[in-house]
Parts: C-alpha cells; structure tokens; sequence
C-alpha cells in the first residue's frame, strides 16, 4: 500500500476515534443493570450466577447509527472473591471495535455491612475499519481499497466498589493502557491512541413500605477532552420484582425504562432514549433490551 493510501486511511480512523471520544467505550441506558460492564469490581457482590446481556440500536433511522451487543458474566467464590468476565461489539459507521476482557475481584469487610470491592480485569481489543463501507466523490479514487484493516490489543481496568444493603458508590478507569491503534504492520502514521476513561456510579435505596422503594443513583462519564456527562435516574422497583425508571443524561437524552424478574431468575428490561439534541430531528429514538439469567448462591448481605 502506497504511502498516500496508509496516510488517507489513518487520518479517517483518527477522525473517527477522535470524533468519537465520548463513545470509544459503548454507552447504555439501563447502567445500573450493567454495573459489572462499567466496574469489574461489583463481581461478587450480589450473592448470584448472572449472565447478562445487552443490545442497544442508538439513534435509529440514522444511517451507520452507533449498534452494541455486550455479555456478560459474574459469580462470587467463595466469601470474599469474584470472577467475571464479558464480550462486546460496537459498530459506528465503517468501524467496529470488538473486545473482551475477564476479571478478578477481592471483597475487604470494612464493618458487618460494609464491604470494599477491588476489580482488575485484562483482555483484548479489536479496533476494524471496513474500506468498502467508505465512499468518496470519485468512485474510481485510487487511494482507498475495499479491505477490512483492523488493530489489536491489549487492555486493562481496575475499579474500586464500596457497598451497603442500602448504598453503593464505585470507581473505576478503562483503557488504563492507553494503546495506540496501528493499522499497518509498520511505519504507521496514525495518532489516535486510546483514552483512558473514567466512571463514576453511585446511588441508594429508599424504602416505601414493605414492598416499594425509590433508587435514585448516578453514572458519571470523563474522558478528554470531552466534558464530563452525567446519568441521573430514579427508579421505583417493586418487590425486587417490577421496576420503572426515567433517567436524564446531559446534553443528550431522556431514557424511560421498565423491567421485571421473574422468580428470581429470569430478567427483562427495556429502555428507551429520547434525543434532546439537534439530532432529535433525524431520529426516532434509541431502544435498549436487558435479558438476564441469575442463580443463586450462598446467600449474604449484598447490593442487588
């Protein structure tokens, strides 16, 4: 490949990280349904086997609209530890970056209620670009080819979970590596590294009665250059069995969610995100749906 064709083709893939900044790592509604994707430390804290999954089609009626799949996986060992692990693929117009990474996890008693999470989790990113999905002015441009380039790599992130019956409040930093995406085996022009992100997420559980409670929680989301975004949602769950939730995420949307667990082992939820950006005049929305399998195991005091 031609020196002009690598430089076309590296500064598309930096346009693209770099215009993506916000969404390197996927974005999901329902987040406190998929804590573990945000912090490997939440493993082992609830007293359950789950497999969760994701799938999220963002901003549809948009051409090349940003589409996630993610599962996952966590279970305590033990009294003090957790294992987990997960997958994803997000496609973003001509690119897709798929990953996977798995988890260890050490629960330190702080008191009889209060337990701290320390997560790390290491795995592997894909970053591709489709050359046959980019079309120029002149079709017959010599300098872009119809082939798949790809990158890949090594990732890592470590996250923080302090946890109560009643509250939790975590940390955690993705992308600790900060890779630099290469297309080409060697003397590759391209700048676009990967960022190193960082979320925060918190929230707590007000009981009304003996069936109802109010959980107002929050996600925090940083990673520059781009202002921080906030998540804030208030959810009503019944029985631990029903819930519905609306949720505001700055400068973006509105999401109005609603789920249900069924004899403490299946679970479905659904969101849905309501642009409040210009970009709500070419979309009809967002849709997102949970699907989830959870077992129990020994039974202890935990977040749920």
């Amino acid at each position: 490949m031609g020196t002009m064709r690598k430089l076309l083709l590296s500064v598309i893939a930096g346009s693209l990280l770099q215009g993506l900044h916000a969404q390197q790592l996927p974005q999901l509604s329902q987040y406190t349904s998929h804590d573990y994707l945000y912090n490997p430390a939440v493993a082992g804290s609830r007293p359950w086997f789950e497999v969760r999954s994701a799938h999220r089609n963002q901003w549809v009626g948009m051409q090349d609209a940003p589409r996630t799949f993610m599962l996952s996986t966590t279970t305590p060992v033990g009294r003090n530890m957790g294992l987990g692990g997960y997958i994803f693929t997000d496609h973003v117009g001509p690119s897709r970056r798929t990953g996977a990474q798995f988890s260890y996890t050490y629960h330190l008693r702080i008191s009889d209620e209060i337990r701290l999470g320390m997560g790390l989790s290491f795995g592997m990113l894909q970053f591709l670009i489709d050359g046959s999905k980019i079309r120029f002015r002149d079709q017959d441009d010599p300098l872009m080819d119809d082939q798949l380039r790809g990158s890949l790599m090594p990732d890592a992130t470590f996250g923080l979970y302090l946890y109560h019956e009643k509250w939790w409040f975590g940390a955690s930093a993705p992308q600790l590596l900060h890779n630099r995406v290469k297309f080409f085996e060697e003397n590759d022009p391209s700048l676009s590294n990967l960022e190193t992100h960082y979320y925060a997420m918190g929230g707590y559980r007000i009981p009304l009665g003996d069936d109802l409670k109010v959980e107002p929680s929050f996600l925090l989301k940083y990673v520059a250059p781009v202002p921080p975004k906030v998540d804030l949602t208030a959810t009503v769950r019944y029985k631990d069995m029903l819930w519905l939730g609306a949720s505001y995420r700055t400068e973006d949307a509105l999401s109005f969610m609603a789920g249900y667990w069924l004899k403490k082992t299946f679970q479905f939820g659904y969101s849905y995100d309501l642009t409040t950006t210009g970009m709500r005049n070419y979309t009809t929305g967002t849709h997102e749906v949970m699907l989830a399998i959870t077992f129990a195991k020994e039974p202890r005091k935990s977040a749920q």
